[in-house]
C-alpha cells in the first residue's frame, strides 16, 4: 500500500475484489494501539490513520444496515448483509424471542447445509453449530425441527432471503452498541439504527429517537449530548457518558454519519458538523460518502449479469471462528465442535478489547428471549420496550484480533475470496500462535480495563485537572481579547477624527461626555506625565 493511498482506493480495491457495487452500506473497521475501534475514513491517507506499526489488521463489514436488507438489488449484497447479521446474533447484538431465535438459526442452518438428510444429519446435528452466544439443546431440538419441516427446498439464496426479511422486523436489528452511563451512571448502550438513535438499558428500550426529530449532537471530553425536538415544541438533551474521550468521539462521528446516511435528501446537503465551543476545542466532521437515496437509486440502475458467490461452507462450523463461551448443554464432544469455515465477513473480526466493545457474557441466555413489538417504532419513543429478559448484553470473541504468519495469512485470506472452508488442522496451526498463557493475560487486561486501579484512577483525576486549567485558560484570553477590543473601540472614540454617524451619536450622549472630561482626560495627562517621566529618566541616564 502505498504511504499515500487514501482510505478510498482501498475501499475501492476490495469491493472490486468481491465484484460488489452496492458497496455504500459496507465500511473498513480498524482498532488502534488504545484498543480503541474507528471507521477507516475514505478521505484521508490510510497510513495516517493508523497509528500502529504494520502489518496492518483491517475488517470489512456493514456500516450503514439497509432500511430493508430484503430490497438489495444484487444477491452479493445480501449475501454479505446475512453474514453480518448472522454474526450479530451470534455476539449477541440481535436479541429475540425463543420462537424467532430457532427460525433465525434454522434459516442459517438451511442455507449453509441445505435440505435434511437423515443418512447425513443424525439425531443433535444442529448442536454442531453455534447461533447464539448460548442456547440450551431445548432451543437445538426446535431448530432442528423447524429445519427438517418447514424449510425443505429451499436454496441458500432463498433462506438468506427469508432470513433477512425476519431479522429486520426485530427491534434490534442494525444496532452496533456503544457503552455508556447515564447521567445516574446507570449503564446503557447507545446505538444508531436505521430508524433513529436508540438507548439500551438493562432489559428495555428506554429511548428511541427518529432521526427527523434529532436536532444536533456534540461531545465535550467523555460527556456526549444528543438534542431532541418532538412534537408540540417539546425539546429535550439526552446527556450520556462514554468510557474514555476517544470512545466519545467515535460515538459522536458514527451518530453524525449515520443521521446524514439515513435522513437527508441528497448527498449535496451534508454540512460540516463542528463540536466546538467557548471552552472546548471540539472537533470537525464531515460525512463523505452518498446517502440511502442517493444508494437506492444507484442501485436501481445496475444491470448486469448476477456475480457468482462463493458461499463459504457447507461442513458444521461456528458463525464465528476460535470462540469459546463455556460448557453448552450438548452430548457432542467438544472435538466434533472444533470445525470451523471461515467466510468473507468473518475471517479476521474478531475485534475485540476496544473502548467499543464490551465484556463476554457470564450468564446464559437459555430460552430467555424476549419478544420485541416491532410496531414500537411507530409509536411514540417516550414509551420502554422489553426486549429481552435479561440485560443487554452483547458478547464479543475472548481471543484477540488474529495476526497470521505471511504465509498463512495469504492462505487463509485466498481460501476467504473462494469461500472454501479451513479444515481442523489448519484451524489448529493457525491457534498454535496464541497460548493458553496469552489468553489470561488476555482476559486479565480486560478485566483491569473494566475495573482500573488507583493508576487508573489517579491519571484520570489529573487528565480532568489538566482540562479545568485549560479551560480557566481559554477564559481568561477570551477576557483579555474582549478587553482590548473595548480598549481599541475607546481610543477610536476619543481621539480620532471619524465623524461618521455611529461615533458622533455615541460622542453626542451626555454619558459619554462625562466620561470623556472627567475620567479619560485626566488619566490621559497622568499617563502623558509619567511616559515624560521616564523617558527624562532614560536621557539623564
Amino acid at each position: 500500500l502505498q504511504r499515500d493511498a487514501k482510505g478510498q482506493y482501498l475501499f475501492d480495491l476490495l469491493c472490486h475484489h468481491l465484484n460488489l457495487l452496492e458497496k455504500d452500506y459496507f465500511g473498513i473497521r480498524f482498532v488502534d494501539p488504545d484498543k480503541q475501534r474507528h471507521w477507516l475514513e475514505f478521505t484521508k491517507s490510510v497510513v495516517k490513520q493508523m497509528r500502529a506499526q504494520p502489518p496492518f489488521t483491517m475488517c470489512f463489514r456493514v456500516k450503514f444496515y439497509p432500511t430493508d436488507p430484503a430490497a438489495l438489488k444484487e444477491e452479493i449484497t445480501r449475501y454479505l448483509v446475512f453474514l453480518q447479521i448472522k454474526r450479530d446474533l451470534y455476539h449477541g447484538r440481535l436479541l429475540c424471542k425463543t420462537s424467532d431465535a430457532a427460525l433465525l438459526a434454522a434459516y442459517i442452518l438451511q442455507a449453509e447445509i441445505g435440505d435434511y438428510d437423515p443418512g447425513k444429519h443424525p439425531e443433535g446435528y444442529s448442536s454442531k453449530f453455534q447461533f447464539f452466544p448460548k442456547h440450551s439443546e431445548k432451543l437445538e431440538r426446535k431448530i432442528a425441527e423447524i429445519h427438517k419441516s418447514e424449510l425443505s427446498g429451499q436454496t441458500p439464496a432463498t433462506s438468506e432471503l427469508n432470513f433477512l426479511r425476519k431479522a429486520q422486523t426485530l427491534e434490534t436489528y442494525g444496532v452496533d452498541p456503544h457503552p455508556c452511563k447515564d447521567v445516574s451512571g446507570n449503564a446503557a448502550f447507545l446505538a444508531f439504527t436505521p430508524f433513529g438513535f436508540v438507548v439500551l438499558q438493562g432489559n428495555k428500550r428506554v429511548h428511541f429517537i427518529k432521526w427527523n426529530e434529532v436536532t444536533k449532537m456534540k461531545f465535550e471530553g467523555k460527556t456526549f449530548y444528543l438534542y431532541v425536538s418532538q412534537k408540540e415544541e417539546k425539546k429535550i438533551v439526552l446527556t450520556y457518558f462514554a468510557p474514555t474521550p476517544e470512545a466519545c468521539k467515535h460515538l459522536w462521528k458514527c451518530g453524525i454519519e449515520n443521521q446524514a446516511f439515513y435522513k437527508l435528501e441528497k448527498s449535496s446537503q451534508v454540512r460540516t458538523v463542528s463540536s466546538s465551543n467557548l471552552f472546548f476545542k471540539g472537533s470537525r466532521f464531515r460525512y463523505s460518502g452518498r446517502v440511502a437515496k442517493e444508494v437506492m437509486e444507484s442501485s436501481a440502475k445496475i444491470k448486469r449479469e448476477p456475480p457468482e458467490i462463493h458461499r463459504a461452507g457447507l461442513v458444521p462450523s461456528r458463525s464465528c471462528p476460535s470462540i469459546t463461551h463455556g460448557p453448552r448443554l450438548s452430548s457432542v464432544p467438544r472435538t466434533r465442535r472444533r470445525a470451523v469455515h471461515i467466510s468473507i465477513m468473518e475471517g479476521l473480526e474478531s475485534l475485540r478489547d476496544s473502548a467499543h466493545s464490551t465484556p463476554v457474557r457470564s450468564a446464559s441466555h437459555g430460552d430467555a428471549f424476549a419478544a420485541p413489538g416491532r410496531s414500537g417504532r411507530a409509536e411514540s419513543s417516550e414509551r420502554v420496550a422489553v426486549i429481552a429478559d435479561e440485560n443487554y448484553s452483547p458478547a464479543d470473541s475472548v481471543l484477540p484480533t488474529p495476526v497470521a504468519e505471511h504465509s498463512l495469512e495469504l492462505m487463509l485470506l485466498s481460501r476467504q475470496a473462494n469461500g472454501a472452508p479451513c479444515s481442523i488442522e489448519e484451524e489448529k496451526e493457525s491457534e498454535a500462535g496464541t497460548p493458553a498463557a496469552a489468553e489470561v493475560e488476555e482476559a486479565g487486561g480486560e478485566l483491569r480495563a473494566l475495573c482500573p486501579g488507583a493508576g487508573g484512577l489517579g491519571a484520570a483525576q489529573a487528565e480532568q485537572v489538566n482540562k479545568f486549567v485549560l479551560s480557566v485558560l481559554r477564559l481568561l484570553l477570551v477576557t483579555v481579547g474582549l478587553l482590548f477590543v473595548l480598549l481599541l473601540l475607546l481610543i477610536v472614540l476619543t481621539e480620532s477624527d471619524l465623524d461618521t454617524a455611529f461615533f458622533r451619536d455615541i460622542r453626542q450622549t451626555p454619558e459619554f461626555e462625562q466620561f470623556h472630561y472627567q475620567y479619560f482626560c485626566p488619566l490621559r495627562r497622568w499617563f502623558a506625565c509619567k511616559v515624560r517621566a521616564v523617558v527624562s529618566l532614560l536621557i539623564d541616564t
